[in-house]
């Protein structure tokens, strides 16, 4: 063989076995990537200020927590905003973040992820989704919630969430915000093939199939889900809004307004 075409030879059989080393690690720790689960970070008493109350869900990996912050101006039975977190968030961290559309008359059922704070088992999409069901099903025998008006309202890592518990259960609507289209399109910009994706939550796939209202909410500025990801999932669902937030990913302001709004519009409030 010519020394230069052995060169060449040795040259992409390194490049290869680097490429499988790469994506040998990212398909290891992946999981650690997108779930960073936090430990409890002490939301109890603002749970009890508010009046809420914790609610523990069977789940096939132990018991996991979800906390129900009632309305403040009760009509039973009412509206419920089922609330998916970000990635590297709890739901002690969102009590306080409900109040305004408590005021409204919305009840609100934050739902936490196995692994994550005081709740058991392994954090996953088959995982996240059985929660999400979980707390569906609880809510929907609850006599102050309304079952035909509970919205799928995720954030961040919390879209792929409500989404999928679209593909199990109705939804009145669903309000995502700083959400992407997949796992898989994330992905690619570290380098790791879809295929090697163990938790793809194809939210742009569940879109395209939901019948109900959707309200897409992104920043202009995100830099940690590029606002691409809110136009293809629009482009999509047609049907659905998409209103552009003056934020980035973690800083934006609650969009209320623009929550109430569409709800309303739509008869859900």
């Amino acid at each position: 063989m010519p020394p230069v075409r052995s060169i060449l030879v040795s040259i992409v059989a390194i490049a290869l076995l680097a490429a499988a080393a790469w994506w040998a690690l990212l398909f290891l720790l992946q999981r650690s990537v997108l779930y960073p689960a936090p430990l409890a970070a002490g939301g109890l008493a603002d749970l009890r200020a508010a009046g809420g109350r914790s609610v523990w869900l069977e789940l096939s990996g132990g018991r996991s927590e979800a906390w129900l912050l009632p309305s403040a101006a009760p009509r039973a039975p009412g509206p419920l905003l089922l609330f998916a977190h970000g990635n590297a968030e709890l739901i002690d961290l969102w009590v306080r973040e409900f109040e305004t559309p408590r005021r409204w008359g919305a009840s609100v059922l934050l739902v936490e992820y196995p692994g994550y704070g005081r709740s058991a088992g392994r954090p996953s999409q088959a995982s996240i989704r059985e929660a999400m069901v979980a707390a569906w099903d609880w809510a929907r025998a609850e006599p102050s919630i309304d079952p035909q008006r509970v919205v799928g309202y995720g954030r961040s890592l919390g879209g792929g969430a409500v989404c999928a518990l679209a593909r199990e259960r109705p939804l009145a609507a669903l309000v995502l915000e700083s959400t992407f289209t997949s796992v898989r399109s994330l992905a690619r910009g570290f380098g790791l093939p879809g295929f090697l994706v163990r938790d793809p939550f194809d939210n742009r796939a569940v879109l395209r199939g939901f019948p109900g209202p959707i309200l897409l909410l992104h920043g202009e500025r995100d830099d940690v889900i590029p606002p691409e990801h809110a136009q293809r999932l629009h482009e999509a669902a047609p049907r659905s809004e998409l209103r552009w937030l003056p934020c980035g990913h973690n800083d934006c302001p609650r969009p209320w307004a623009l929550i109430r709004g569409f709800l309303g519009d739509r008869g859900i409030l």
